[in-house]
């Protein structure tokens, strides 16, 4: 490792829920961070927060699933804030449906944004942090991996997510780079709700409900799986790599 390798992240997704909770906590760690999200109002107003606060950070509007855009967006991080070393893949869409009625646009949508989304931010970032010979890479995968009906695009693009997370590891653990995922249960944030609604149940009846099945009887907050993040990023962590830590108040793996 460099002597004092670069101290900045890229999270995506980062203009609300999970995303802007582990942008704010890396900020807290004392990294500089680059807020990215296809809302890029949302991500400048959350990096002016930071700021504020006494930390720095930028907003970067970024669509994850084009290659030239995401590499422009990541050069933008290099040259304002300097070399990424932490990169935290978390953007992500749903489009429910159960098989027969999903759509091929249901389909490919979800895997650029999660998969194809995570391939390149982290083929991009990937320089920087084979340059220092020190980097982190978390991938948010999901409970989903393991099987949820009517999300066969979304469990299948988590579960791929899995097998990206392990073969990173394997090719950039001699560069110093460790590369883990985590696999959130039911987290409270705008996309539950959004489910929710779409099946006609009350958001704290629709989160009673999923606490009475969870071991620890209750549901997720972001600042949860920050809290893991934060650790995997951090120079303690450094001989976890390939792993897939479910962040779901009980065991489901």
């Amino acid at each position: 490792m460099t002597d004092s390798p670069s101290r900045v992240a890229i999270v995506t997704g980062a203009g609300r829920g999970i995303g802007s909770a582990i942008a704010t906590r890396l900020a807290s760690d004392g990294f500089a961070v680059a807020l990215a999200d296809l809302d890029e109002a949302a991500v400048k107003t959350a990096a002016e927060a930071i700021t504020a606060d006494g930390g720095r950070a930028i907003g970067v509007g970024v669509d994850v699933s084009d290659s030239e855009a995401v590499d422009a967006a990541v050069a933008t991080v290099a040259d304002e804030l300097g070399a990424p070393t932490v990169l935290v893949n978390n953007a992500g869409i749903t489009r429910d449906n159960l098989l027969f009625k999903m759509t091929e646009s249901d389909w490919d949508s979800v895997m650029n944004v999660h998969l194809r989304g995570s391939f390149l931010m982290s083929r991009a970032a990937q320089k920087y942090m084979t340059q220092q010979n020190w980097g982190r890479i978390v991938n948010l995968s999901s409970t989903s991996a393991l099987g949820n009906r009517g999300q066969a695009n979304y469990a299948a693009a988590k579960a791929g997510l899995q097998g990206f997370t392990k073969t990173l590891a394997i090719e950039l653990g001699k560069f110093g780079v460790t590369v883990n995922a985590i696999a959130p249960g039911f987290i409270e944030t705008d996309m539950t709700a959004a489910t929710a609604e779409r099946l006609g149940v009350p958001f704290e009846e629709f989160k009673k409900a999923a606490a009475a099945e969870i071991p620890v009887r209750r549901v997720g907050k972001p600042s949860d799986i920050a809290n893991v993040v934060s650790f995997l990023v951090s120079d303690e962590a450094s001989f976890v790599s390939g792993q897939v830590i479910y962040v779901a108040g009980g065991p489901k793996a």
